[in-house]
């Protein structure tokens, strides 16, 4: 298993499921390190689904959550914490950075770009087939392209998270490995994470490339698709 950096930062195209990602990812990992840990999320475009609504859950995990400046978290408020320097600047923290969707998420994290050390950092392209204007290995190397020109970093890996909700079949997760595998190949990043629904774990093939995350959907209410 390939160790990741010290910074992770998950992006992609908005409404991949970055969120529910980051989320498990953040409870996966907290498990397996010690000392000091904090998830941040960075989403100024998406005022539903993010990763600020887990905070209670986080914290009561040994996660501190760091975000907007503004204690009002379904408001979408681009005020953010001086806060976010910390994990940055210490190198005593694991930290998780949850990046708003598209070049316009993107965005928000250039400013922090001189805090973040070239060798201390792996960014996460989350890939789902599924979504509009992601289902092709064009159009996500497209994507790619424009998040690394408003982030000013580069993609380390990608993520397969193809989904179609509670919906999603082991199909579903295929499709995306494919479109990952084309990425892979053409712009040589590893896959380095398959996510998806507990359930479908144990369907998914041995050939698979990336460690499996498997999936709670905590950021959305029982009653929704």
């Amino acid at each position: 298993m390939e160790k990741t950096k010290r910074i992770r930062i998950i992006t992609g195209h908005y409404g991949s499921g970055k969120s529910e990602f980051t989320a498990n990812y953040a409870l996966k990992l907290r498990k397996e390190i010690e000392g000091k840990f904090a998830v941040t999320d960075l989403d100024v475009v998406n005022v539903y689904f993010r990763s600020r609504g887990l905070k209670d859950m986080f914290e009561e995990n040994g996660i501190h959550m760091i975000s907007s400046s503004v204690d009002a978290p379904t408001l979408d408020i681009p005020a953010l914490s001086a806060e976010i320097h910390t994990p940055l600047l210490n190198d005593d923290y694991n930290n998780i950075i949850d990046l708003g969707g598209d070049k316009v998420g993107a965005t928000v994290i250039a400013r922090y770009r001189d805090m973040i050390k070239d060798d201390d950092y792996d960014m996460f392209f989350v890939v789902n087939a599924n979504r509009e204007k992601t289902q092709t290995a064009e159009e996500v190397m497209k994507y790619i392209d424009e998040i690394e020109e408003a982030s000013k970093l580069k993609i380390t890996g990608l993520i397969n998270n193809t989904h179609m909700l509670k919906a999603t079949t082991i199909e579903d997760l295929e499709r995306g490995q494919e479109v990952c595998r084309q990425v892979s190949k053409e712009r040589n990043l590893p896959i380095r994470y398959v996510s998806c629904l507990e359930s479908l774990v144990k369907d998914i093939p041995a050939d698979f490339e990336g460690e499996i995350i498997p999936i709670k959907l905590m950021l959305r209410e029982g009653w929704m698709m």
